[in-house]
């Protein structure tokens, strides 16, 4: 019964990282529509919106996967490392690549940003000429299919345990 607790946090958790995420996610395919400065700025505020709840929920996720694996025995197993490194895998993407591509964005737009976790206060926007350019160097279709994409890898992983 304790194991199927953890568990439950641990999909949990799952689900709250990627509800929290999903609203960054639409954000990212809407502003690729968008032509005004003050739109831009909403979502782009929208997007940032969720980041404490995304963080709640990937302790849950990491925290009760780590749990659930020793409470199952699952470490002599290669499922696990191999979804804890997809993990991985993704979040540093999503740090790397994605995360700065939102700060800049966000900068240039006139929107208060974070950089290693410090607040900056919102700027003067740059030309909305600048602006949409940054959006459309964005590749939202590649993100969501690392993401969503590593995601289901380990949800299959999880689920059949195949090695």
């Amino acid at each position: 019964m304790y194991y199927q607790i953890i568990v439950f946090l641990h999909v949990l958790g799952s689900f709250i990282f990627l509800m929290a995420h999903g609203g960054s996610l639409l954000v990212a395919f809407q502003l690729k529509k968008e032509g005004k400065l003050e739109r831009i700025q909403a979502l782009l505020d929208l997007s940032g919106s969720s980041i404490a709840a995304m963080y709640l929920g990937l302790l849950f996720l990491v925290g009760g996967g780590i749990w659930a694996g020793f409470l199952g025995h699952w470490w002599g197993m290669k499922w696990i490392w191999v979804s804890l490194a997809l993990l991985l895998t993704i979040i540093i993407y999503m740090y790397m690549v994605v995360t700065p591509s939102f700060r800049n964005l966000k900068k240039a737009a006139g929107v208060s940003y974070f950089v290693r976790g410090r607040p900056h206060p919102a700027e003067q926007p740059a030309s909305l000429e600048e602006i949409l350019a940054l959006v459309q160097r964005g590749k939202p279709y590649l993100d969501s299919l690392i993401g969503l994409g590593g995601f289901l890898l380990i949800l299959y992983l999880m689920y059949f345990k195949p090695f």
